[in-house]
């Protein structure tokens, strides 16, 4: 547990050093203003022995005067410091929320290894917005903590003995009020990690929604959620159940102490021993320090919540990658020949596969988890437990993941597209930005992709908006879309996965003629069991058990080769 924290704490040390000014400017005003409310009492016993018990009116004006120029500058204080405090946690969520962001689209991967995207959001939405709140509750902590010094010393001088009592006080009240902070701060962690697995598992719930209902797999899906938010409310509830006995024993703690004080200083005034006003000022400072305990009492909650957040981030951050970066420049430019030597990874065994340069390979894999081993280790998502996939005689190991999928673009099965219009779906890969006339190479994509079709049945036509995940389209739709994007990005190497299964044989064919002439003099691979795709291909591999058993044309396969045949035409 104290290696996890270490880590931990580095973050939310970190994300205080980058609001440094910040917390600052806000500690000092806020320690301004708790120094302001501590004085008020004093200056209205002033008021009292000098003023209204001397009867002196010229003292009373020029006391009322101080009280209101303190009134003024702790509101001042309160005001300003309060602004700073928002900044600083603010920025530093927000910076947060950026690092997450890159470390979960770094092209290395592996952030979102045993994670479910919902808890990936999670960590960026509600851990960020913990650990920024560090910037907000710290300097609330030490201006407390300054009010409470600022307290007692006023109580020095008013009596010694009320002075002693909350400065010796003060450290034990401290202690025990972190030492009653560490069951929530367990229990804060448990509440965020099942929160960020109900998330995660109503999100898959959400975009697999289609699917359950076509198998009839609602009430199971259902059930499962059911029992995961069951178990998020329970860690909720003892999270909520700490809170409120670390709130209860706080109050009860801090009601002990000032009633300390106040009985204390009730005797001295009975024993003459301090003045009306002074009884005033003590009786009033000991109203005001509950105040600053109870923010104690708060920021300590805050913490041991923040602390959770924080180690969950850094597990995150320090999430090892899925691959290496590599050293070797990509070979310039890029001829397109694909080589995969001996690659064992899941499903494969042994598998050899070679593209010439401009080639249209097509892939049958009657096994669909040595498809997903295929493209995984071709777009170098991971790889290959043994042997190498080379690109243009250079191994992927040896170049790093970025430049990979700058030459390799593994357009996947289920491509999701995004919040935009049509147009800005079907543009995103491109290195330049959507212009307000299509580009010619934009409709060429669209045109092979039978989008135009999608467009033309659109209000708007390219300008349409899409929904999030692309739910305002049918699934052919979003297809022929995903697949018109891959086309547009025109890389040197294209990867597609089975990417006409939701739309009719008539469409499938002219995609299929499409993508022959959009590809021409590219390397294209189709890992698919599609006919039509299957017809146009160069060259056709089939793959089972792992390992490439056969190749030859489309006809020649359906001809000589059962399997095949079994694949494609059943």
């Amino acid at each position: 547990m104290g290696a996890a924290r270490a880590p931990g704490r580095r973050v939310l040390v970190g994300a205080i050093r980058s609001r440094g000014r910040d917390v600052t400017l806000s500690t000092l005003l806020a320690t301004g203003h708790q120094a302001g409310e501590a004085l008020v009492p004093v200056v209205i016993g002033v008021v009292i022995d000098q003023a209204v018990t001397g009867g002196d009116t010229g003292a009373l004006v020029r006391w009322l005067v101080v009280l209101g120029l303190v009134f003024a500058g702790l509101s001042y204080s309160f005001r300003f410091g309060a602004r700073f405090q928002e900044r600083g946690a603010e920025r530093a969520e927000h910076a947060l929320r950026l690092q997450i962001t890159e470390r979960v689209l770094d092209a290395r991967g592996g952030a979102e290894q045993g994670r479910l995207p919902g808890a990936l959001a999670n960590i960026a939405t509600g851990d960020a917005r913990r650990v920024g709140a560090v910037n907000l509750v710290l300097p609330a902590g030490f201006s407390a903590i300054a009010g409470l010094l600022v307290g007692a010393t006023m109580l020095l001088r008013v009596s010694v003995p009320l002075g002693l009592l909350v400065f010796l006080g003060l450290p034990p009240v401290l202690w025990l009020a972190h030492r009653l902070g560490r069951p929530l701060e367990r229990r804060s962690e448990d509440e965020q990690e099942r929160a960020a697995h109900a998330s995660g598992v109503a999100a898959d719930l959400v975009t697999g929604l289609r699917v359950l209902k076509g198998i009839g797999a609602e009430r199971a899906a259902v059930d499962r959620y059911r029992r995961t938010s069951q178990d998020s409310l329970a860690a909720t509830r003892r999270a909520a159940g700490a809170q409120a006995w670390l709130g209860g024993a706080m109050v009860t703690l801090t009601g002990v102490f000032i009633a300390a004080v106040a009985l204390v200083g009730g005797r001295l005034a009975a024993a003459d021993e301090i003045s009306v006003g002074e009884l005033v000022a003590a009786v009033g400072l000991a109203q005001f320090l509950l105040t600053p305990l109870s923010i104690l009492s708060w920021v300590n909650g805050e913490l041991a919540q923040a602390r959770a957040s924080a180690g969950r981030i850094a597990e995150l951050l320090a999430a090892p990658p899925a691959v290496p970066s590599g050293t070797a420049a990509p070979p310039e430019p890029v001829r397109g020949r694909i080589r995969l030597a001996g690659v064992s990874h899941a499903a494969l065994r042994n598998l050899d596969l070679e593209t010439a340069p401009g080639e249209m390979l097509g892939v049958v894999a009657r096994d669909p988890a040595a498809a997903t081993a295929l493209l995984a280790c071709l777009g170098r998502d991971l790889d290959p437990a043994a042997g190498e996939v080379e690109l243009d005689g250079v191994s992927l190991r040896d170049l790093d993941p970025a430049d990979v999928r700058a030459a390799v673009l593994v357009a996947g099965h289920d491509a999701e597209l995004f919040e935009g219009t049509l147009l800005d779906n079907v543009t995103a890969c491109r290195p330049e930005p959507a212009a307000e006339t299509v580009p010619e190479a934009v409709t060429a994509a669209m045109r092979a992709a039978a989008a135009d079709e999608v467009a033309r049945a659109l209000p708007e036509g390219t300008a349409t908006p899409v929904a999030e995940r692309g739910r305002s389209l049918s699934g052919g739709q979003r297809q022929r879309v995903a697949l018109a994007r891959a086309l547009a990005a025109d890389p040197p190497v294209l990867v597609v996965h089975d990417p006409t299964t939701a739309v009719d044989a008539v469409t499938e064919a002219r995609i299929a003629a499409g993508l022959r002439e959009a590809r021409r003099g590219r390397t294209t691979i189709v890992v698919a069991t599609s006919p039509a795709l299957l017809a146009v291909a160069d060259r056709v591999v089939v793959v089972e058990d792992g390992a490439a058993v056969a190749e030859g044309s489309h006809f020649d396969l359906v001809r000589d080769h059962a399997g095949y045949r079994s694949a494609v035409l059943s």
